[in-house]
């Protein structure tokens, strides 16, 4: 198959792509440092659109060299704890593609059987063929695509995005087995298995 939009991350620690969410928090870090009155405007401006093209995370670091670290008040710390325990006890409905979960972090996602559908839509709305009950998933979120030598995933523009691998999804990319893809923040691994009659998918 041909090469995805998601690209392999490089095998070297200096040379490691930076992820949006990565270059969000280092925006978010510059805002607090700005608020702080440690950066100027010009300052703060020039920074955040260094940080938000940075290409590697090695360009991330020196935006900060000569800044304090930014001591987080009390009600942010208890609610970025309330917001870990609210993940935690997040649960996902399981579709008639998807089985118990993989691990405590990770749910698999199956490909759906062989039938003569060949598309397949993920989202919150009770119509999705996977339903993902999780708020930080749109109602239509992504949709896979069987095609002849695999699988196509898309995101549907929703609101808090798609991932695989870590990467944005921009544009339809393949998925294979072992990949793991983020709905909003609802996370699953792609799995697949001949147990109890489950169809192997096409391009693995």
């Amino acid at each position: 198959m041909g090469s995805s939009a998601a690209n392999s991350p490089a095998s070297s620690p200096q040379h490691l792509r930076a992820s949006d969410a990565e270059r969000d928090e280092a925006v978010d870090h510059l805002r607090e440092q700005f608020a702080a009155g440690r950066l100027s405007q010009d300052t703060f401006l020039h920074r955040m659109g260094s940080a938000l093209s940075a290409r590697a995370r090695s360009e991330l670091p020196p935006l900060f060299a000569d800044l304090p670290p930014v001591r987080r008040p009390a009600w942010r710390q208890a609610l970025e704890r309330l917001q870990a325990a609210v993940s935690d006890l997040r649960r996902v409905r399981p579709p008639a593609f998807r089985r118990t979960a993989v691990d405590d972090d990770w749910a698999p996602l199956f490909f759906p059987p062989n039938s003569s559908r060949t598309v397949f839509t993920i989202g919150r709305e009770p119509g999705c063929d996977l339903l993902v009950e999780d708020t930080t998933v749109s109602r239509a979120h992504a949709r896979l695509t069987r095609m002849p030598d695999g699988w196509l995933l898309a995101d549907l523009g929703s609101t808090n995005g798609t991932t695989v691998n870590g990467w944005r999804v921009r544009e339809p990319v393949a998925v294979r087995v072992g990949d793991r893809v983020r709905f909003g923040t609802a996370d699953f691994v792609v799995c697949n298995t001949q147990e109890d009659g489950d169809p192997v998918a096409p391009g693995t």
